[in-house]
């Protein structure tokens, strides 16, 4: 067996291929380029795409994290009525209704609207309660309001009756079978004095009767 030594490179100088047992020729060589160079360019597209596709997926991460993200603020703050009534009573010589409820009862809003910034140009004491129940009625206290007035506050309904709270009678407006009647599902209103008063909403007849009975003693 001999011990020779294997030639690395041919007469010319070239280097041999070990699995050829020769030197490569000038087209072998071209070739293995340029297939070592489509090899590099299919790694480089395969590679753009990964980075274009977790470039894609971050942008969907931060729309839904960020911007699509649900609303953790919450209800809104519960709104001391007594003590805006408090305020608003400076402005105006009607006696508004402040109704002393229940600890279970509170309201969203409480707000004294002057006749220049009414749409129907009838001032008015506006609160929007939450009942026990979760159900909501609104209040508005209407100054010199006349029927027209009670009208557009019910969307012209008609009454269904009449009930009485607190020593007063109040015009009833049971639309609770109505399609879609929202919070005009029912309503109850009554005038004494200047102050014409509508309260309208979802809340049951026993807690209708509940504000109206308080509301009753408010008025004068």
């Amino acid at each position: 067996m001999s011990d020779r030594k294997q030639p690395t490179h041919d007469e010319n100088g070239r280097p041999i291929v070990a699995e050829l047992g020769r030197a490569e020729t000038a087209q072998e060589i071209a070739d293995r380029k340029a297939t070592a160079s489509a090899a590099h360019r299919s790694n480089q597209t395969v590679l753009n795409l990964v980075i274009a596709l977790a470039a894609s997926l971050l942008v969907v991460f931060v729309i839904v994290v960020v911007v699509v993200r649900p609303d953790q603020s919450g209800p809104p703050p519960a709104v001391n009525w007594i003590s805006v009534a408090h305020d608003a009573q400076q402005s105006v010589t009607t006696k508004l209704v402040v109704p002393r409820l229940p600890k279970s009862w509170s309201a969203n809003r409480a707000e004294l609207v002057d006749a220049k910034s009414a749409p129907d140009g009838i001032a008015s004491w506006q609160i929007g309660f939450l009942t026990p129940s979760t159900q909501y009625i609104g209040l508005v206290q209407g100054f010199k309001a006349d029927a027209t007035w009670v009208s557009s506050q019910l969307k012209q309904q008609k009454s269904t009756g009449d009930a009485s709270f607190g020593g007063f009678r109040w015009q009833v407006y049971d639309h609770r079978s109505d399609d879609h009647p929202g919070n005009l599902a029912y309503a109850l209103v009554t005038t004494v004095g200047d102050s014409t008063v509508v309260l309208a909403g979802t809340a049951s007849d026993a807690e209708f009767a509940t504000l109206a009975t308080e509301i009753s003693g408010e008025l004068e």
